[in-house]
């Protein structure tokens, strides 16, 4: 459920994405061929099934202000937040930056990689990255209420 609810915005769309995802793995487990792990296998299948399922909704974006901006967040403030306000400032994001960003951050694929599974270029890969991590720097800075430059 926690792969799930990284990709989804919303508790509903993540249980969704894992009813989907058990139903895929279920029809599938004959495709297992046992070389790696069961649990990496049912994960890029969760996965898949997370990106195919907000791609419906065409991965909106959202602008943000792209000046080059010197702000970060204190490394003090960084270390007292807790993992569930982080999944919650990034369940904050706008589909495409949460998607890319999960894939990229947290699964660990390359922009080409993630490229290939969204149908976009490499370069939008990187440019969504890019956005996502300055969202979430300005989420936390104004939860926190705390700049440093």
């Amino acid at each position: 459920m926690s792969v799930c609810l990284r990709f989804a915005g919303e508790q509903y769309e993540a249980a969704e994405i894992l009813q989907l995802g058990f139903i895929k793995v279920f029809e599938n487990i004959h495709q297992f061929k046992g070389t790696g792990s069961l649990e990496g296998w049912i994960r890029r299948v969760i996965v898949n099934v997370a990106i195919r399922y907000l791609s419906k909704a065409k991965l909106p974006t959202t602008s943000i202000n792209d000046e080059d901006d010197t702000t970060t967040v204190d490394p003090d403030i960084l270390s007292k937040i807790s993992s569930d306000d982080i999944h919650g400032f990034i369940r904050k994001l706008p589909d495409g930056y949460r998607i890319v960003f999960n894939l990229n951050i947290i699964e660990g694929y390359s922009h080409d990689e993630i490229a290939d599974m969204l149908g976009i270029q490499a370069t939008t890969s990187r440019t969504q990255l890019l956005k996502a991590r300055k969202m979430l720097q300005s989420l936390i800075l104004k939860q926190y209420n705390t700049v440093s430059i």
